[in-house]
C-alpha cells in the first residue's frame, strides 16, 4: 500500500480547531500525485502526452477528528480503472498516529487531451502506472456507465 505522512499545519485546521474538509482534499491529491510522480506519470509525462486529470466525483466519509500535533497518514489505492486507463477511481484512507482510521475518501475520474478536452485512454507508454498500483480488495474494472453511478445529472437554468 502507498503512504505518505503528513503534519497538520495552523493553515490546515478550522474554526473547530481540527482538520478542514479542504485540508483532507488536498492530503488525497498530494498521496496519490507522489504515488503517480513515483511510477512515471509526472507533470512531464503529463505535458508530452498532451495530457490532464478531471474529477468528475469526489466523496469523503469522516468517522474521526484529527487535530495538530500529532501525523497522520494517507494511503493511496486504486479501486479501478478502464482498460484502456481513461477512467479511474482513487481511494484515500486517513489514520491517526495508532493506526485509528479517521476518514476515508475516493475520486473518480479520467484522462483528457488538453487541445480537444475530450476523454481519452491513458497512453500505452503510462499504463505501467495503474498496474503498479496497489489496488482495493473490491478493485472493478470501470465502465463509462460507472462514471456516472452516482445518479447525478447536469440541469441547466432556463
Amino acid at each position: 500500500m502507498y503512504t505518505k505522512e503528513f503534519d497538520i499545519r495552523w493553515s490546515d485546521i478550522d474554526a473547530n480547531r481540527h482538520l478542514a474538509n479542504s485540508a483532507y482534499v488536498n492530503f488525497m491529491s498530494h498521496t496519490r500525485m507522489g504515488f503517480m510522480i513515483e511510477n512515471g506519470l509526472s507533470q512531464k509525462e503529463m505535458v508530452q502526452h498532451n495530457i490532464g486529470p478531471v474529477i468528475f466525483h469526489e466523496q469523503i466519509f469522516f468517522f474521526k477528528e484529527a487535530f495538530q500535533g500529532r501525523p497522520i497518514t494517507v494511503t493511496f489505492e486504486l479501486g479501478g480503472a478502464s482498460e484502456d486507463g481513461m477512467f479511474f477511481k482513487f481511494v484515500h484512507n486517513f489514520y491517526d498516529y495508532k493506526g485509528r482510521n479517521l476518514a476515508r475518501g475516493s475520486m473518480q475520474g479520467a484522462w483528457i487531451d488538453l487541445t480537444t478536452r475530450k476523454t481519452i485512454g491513458l497512453p500505452e507508454a503510462l499504463m505501467p502506472m495503474l498496474a503498479n498500483a496497489p489496488k482495493t480488495p473490491d478493485y472493478k474494472v470501470l465502465t463509462k456507465e460507472d462514471m456516472r453511478s452516482h445518479g447525478q445529472a447536469p440541469r441547466d437554468r432556463e
